[in-house]
């Protein structure tokens, strides 16, 4: 088995490895500074995004609870409509029964 000779580190060779371990990562913090930034950015239009969209659905919902609230106010005029003609077919059959039991009466 071969035995490998022993690489010396002379302070130029530790100064050059420092230098370039300190240069990568000055590489790598600008990398993640840059997408931090990136994700920041995006997160910032995203939530912006999404204050837009939350607005037109209250505005749309808004306006579907005034359609709803006009429905409701068609029924209620329809619903005192049907209880008037009622009590009119109602009175009108009483006076017409009062007719012929009048009729009748005064027959005999």
């Amino acid at each position: 088995m071969a035995v490998m000779a022993r690489e010396e580190w002379t302070d130029g060779r530790l100064d050059d490895f420092r230098q370039n371990v300190n240069q990568r990562f000055d590489e790598v913090d600008k990398k993640v500074d840059n997408l931090d930034r990136r994700m920041q950015a995006g997160f910032a239009a995203v939530r912006e995004e999404f204050r837009a969209v939350r607005n037109e659905m209250q505005t749309e919902f808004q306006g579907v609870r005034g359609e709803i609230q006009s429905v409701r106010d068609e029924v209620a005029a329809m619903n005192r409509n049907l209880i008037q003609l009622t009590w009119g077919l109602i009175g009108m059959m009483l006076v017409g029964f009062l007719g012929i039991v009048a009729t009748i009466l005064t027959q005999v």
